[in-house]
């Protein structure tokens, strides 16, 4: 019901954030916490998340479970799948503030920025 009305009675003491669920609170001080209370079973890793250790648990497992409809290529994570659709595409979110030129991954930006700065 919370979720239809927007009420977030939960507020973080440390930095005020409000939740609408206890349970999100709970997840949520852990960010401030040096607690990681989820361990890999297969090396001395721990996490604070529990979505972190099961995309960790793919580096054990070789698991890539999300591939790229373009060309076939699978990766571990989500996130570098995204990473890597950029090169299908003519996408280039990373704007130069210097100048007009934009580029497709923040890699290649911070290189160009050494041509601005003559490092």
């Amino acid at each position: 019901l919370r979720t239809h009305t927007g009420e977030k009675p939960y507020g973080c003491g440390r930095c005020g954030k409000s939740f609408s669920l206890s349970s999100n609170l709970l997840k949520h001080q852990r960010t401030h916490s040096q607690e990681k209370p989820f361990p890999c079973p297969q090396c001395e890793k721990r996490f604070k998340k529990k979505t972190h250790l099961a995309s960790h648990l793919r580096t054990h497992t070789g698991e890539k479970p999300y591939g790229c409809g373009r060309c076939g290529k699978s990766f571990s994570l989500s996130s570098n799948l995204l990473k890597h659709q950029r090169t299908h595409s003519q996408e280039k979110p990373f704007p130069c503030p210097q100048c007009e030129k934009r580029f497709k991954k923040k890699t290649h930006l911070a290189s160009h920025l050494r041509t601005h700065t003559g490092e």
